[in-house]
């Protein structure tokens, strides 16, 4: 049995939706189904009434539902003491990023944060942007660093996690620039003579908001795929070599574009195939500790575990640095 099984289970108990909780769980929802039906069969019962609309938990789905959140509960309290253990002193920050911010975004914010919030010693995990959602769903990161489009929200519950906003990145075409300095491609191009493309590879979050700007556009745009990659960085190398239009984030191609070694592919007709992303900060919201009754030899211990698990937590920082952010946010 798997601890995401139950975290599954917890949330289809409270969404009473399969479709609504595997987007929550960011999985397919044949996938989601798949990880309930092994539970029940872990269980050796069902634990969902699946003649019911909504969903519905059967006698034994109740029964588990509280017993897991208990113990998922307590799997977290010892995983914090665990940590803390090894983070005792150091007060390291664990923050999940997608790769283009890690090498665009993640270096200036860090230079940033030391000149008017203080030193701080941070653990960069760069991953997709899937990726790097599961390890904040999973509790393995303090701070989720990410792209936000209208088109392309990420689904997290707020109730359960909280958004500041660190700022915007515009995604534009760019393109090598010839000899005289003038784009060697230059868009829309023509049906019998589509543009060499430098694409985002299928699930990248970057290539789905240009995909949404492409398929938006008041102009017919004749693009011909030559070469994809998930990782920005790798479509800026190909674009400075010449092989084509990449979409770029402008932070990633800020010192090419000061030395004209990229230039816009965009004519002056041509405005629409920008896109202005919000890049934020996201992180589980605390929760407060369970009231612990005094006066039995149980409760003495829950509370000298309590102290215990009080004594040891590494994250301070993380907390200080949440609230310097919060207090950087523009009055509403």
């Amino acid at each position: 049995m798997e601890t995401k099984w139950l975290e599954d289970f917890i949330s289809l108990a409270e969404t009473r939706s399969f479709s609504r909780s595997a987007q929550l769980r960011h999985v397919t929802q044949p996938a989601f189904s798949r990880r309930i039906q092994a539970l029940e069969g872990w269980a050796g019962t069902d634990l969902v009434d699946r003649s019911s609309y909504p969903t519905r938990l059967t006698p034994a789905g109740q029964t588990l539902y509280s017993q897991a959140i208990e113990m998922l509960q307590s799997l977290q309290s010892t995983r914090a003491m665990l940590r803390g253990h090894s983070a005792a002193g150091q007060d390291v920050i664990e923050i999940a990023v997608p790769h283009t911010l890690a090498f665009t975004f993640f270096p200036s914010w860090v230079t940033s944060l030391r000149e008017h919030f203080g030193p701080i010693k941070s653990r960069l995990i760069a991953l997709n942007v899937h990726d790097a959602v599961l390890r904040l769903v999973e509790g393995s990161c303090d701070l989720l660093i990410a792209y936000h489009h209208p088109s392309q929200p990420l689904q997290l519950d707020a109730n359960k996690y909280e958004m500041v906003s660190l700022g915007e990145e515009t995604v534009a075409p760019w393109v090598k620039a010839d000899a005289e300095g003038a784009p060697r491609y230059r868009l829309p191009g023509r049906p019998g003579q589509p543009l060499p493309y430098l694409g985002y590879a299928p699930g990248a979050y970057l290539g789905r908001v240009v995909d949404q700007l492409l398929k938006e556009s008041g102009t017919a745009i004749h693009l011909d795929r030559v070469y994809e990659t998930d990782m920005a960085e790798g479509l800026k190398v190909m674009a400075l070599e010449g092989h084509g239009i990449a979409f770029l984030p402008q932070s990633a191609v800020r010192k090419e574009i000061k030395a004209r070694k990229l230039v816009s592919a965009l004519p002056p007709e041509i405005d629409s195939l920008e896109a202005t992303m919000e890049i934020r900060a996201y992180r589980e919201r605390p929760t407060a500790p369970a009231p612990v009754k005094t006066g039995s030899g149980r409760a003495a211990k829950s509370a000298g575990a309590s102290t215990v698990a009080d004594s040891l937590q590494p994250k301070r920082t993380a907390d200080a640095l949440w609230s310097y952010l919060v207090g950087t946010q523009p009055p509403h």
